[in-house]
């Protein structure tokens, strides 16, 4: 079966998908495509053959669309979402879920309504084949019980328009997806404090910042978001146990001598530090709509904590650094909860 895909959001991201659902993963169709520009959209529908849809509605509802994926304006990805919820169809949303707690939550009882998951969430680092190693290992208890995570998130800059509050809102939040996934553990708890800022930062901006978090089962994290380092685009993540401790490789590059150096390159985006793992995320969601099946992927409910986590970082920048509680709600059972 080939899944008819419908695209909402013809930008950047939305572009770079289209293109690794035509030429990368097999089994699926671009069929559809909008965007607020409306010329955008049908230049873009024309390279692949499909149609251009003046709203994301008129998409979700064609019967030409199988699925729906979401690559649009985050204030706009609840509304796009529901649409596709109310019309049973499976959509995958990029991060964030919703902007807010509560458009989280709409969708979350939307999807429980339904009865059976329809929604993935775009937090590719779950696909990565370093972050499953790490995943393997802490799984596996050879480590012994988790007791600490040291994380860097740092990018060589960022543009004017990046504001303090988006280094958790739009950078850690990739940290706090796969961190949860990891430890299988929920964040109960965030600080963030302002070391000594970067000169190499726009006024406004608080730059580096420091995170930190505490899971439900003890087990502390510290974060650095530093998103104007200048040397390049930079992930680490070492998790330490009881009996030792396992470390994100960096990505494999050709090692030089020379001049009485041995060096290697350091990757200047995400884009290039992370296309096997969005390839690898499509494959997957692909072929387990393709089947009718349920995405295996990140659910509503790993969107919501996320989005909940980051309000709480962001309280907690805002208010000099005080540890503020996770505000979450009980985890409903079609996200494997009790509640």
């Amino acid at each position: 079966m080939t899944v008819r895909v419908g695209v909402i959001g013809a930008g950047m991201i939305g572009q770079d998908h289209i293109r690794r659902l035509t030429e990368v993963v097999t089994g699926a169709a671009v069929t559809a495509v909008t965007d607020l520009d409306q010329t955008r959209a049908a230049e873009v529908a024309a390279r692949v053959g499909a149609m251009a849809l003046p709203t994301g509605a008129e998409l979700t509802n064609s019967p030409d669309v199988d699925a729906v994926l979401v690559t649009s304006w985050g204030p706009t990805h609840a509304e796009h979402v529901l649409n596709a919820l109310a019309a049973g169809k499976p959509v995958f949303c990029e991060k964030p879920l919703a902007t807010t707690a509560e458009d989280c939550m709409r969708i979350l009882e939307a999807e429980r309504a339904h009865g059976r998951r329809l929604v993935q969430v775009g937090f590719m680092r779950r696909f990565d084949a370093g972050y499953r190693q790490m995943k393997q290992v802490i799984a596996s208890g050879a480590l012994g019980a988790p007791l600490m995570v040291h994380c860097a998130h740092r990018n060589p800059d960022v543009p004017e328009s990046y504001t303090s509050a988006m280094a958790a809102q739009d950078t850690a939040v990739h940290e706090i997806d796969v961190l949860r996934w990891l430890l299988d553990d929920e964040i109960v708890s965030a600080q963030v404090i302002t070391p000594r800022a970067t000169s190499h930062r726009f006024e406004h901006l608080k730059d580096p910042q420091i995170m930190l978090f505490e899971t439900a089962s003890g087990v502390r994290i510290d974060l650095e978001v530093f998103v104007n380092c200048q040397y390049g685009y930079d992930i680490q993540c070492e998790t330490v146990g009881e009996k030792g401790l396992t470390r994100l490789p960096d990505p494999a590059t050709v090692a030089i001598r020379t001049a009485r150096r041995h060096t290697t390159a350091v990757m200047d985006d995400w884009k290039a530090r992370f296309t096997d793992a969005f390839d690898t995320e499509f494959r997957e969601w692909v072929a387990a709509i393709g089947t009718d099946g349920e995405p295996t992927g990140p659910s509503a409910w790993d969107g919501y904590a996320a989005t909940v986590i980051t309000d709480a970082a962001v309280r907690s920048l805002e208010s000099d650094g005080a540890v503020v509680t996770v505000d979450m709600k009980p985890r409903p059972t079609l996200y494997g909860g009790t509640a």
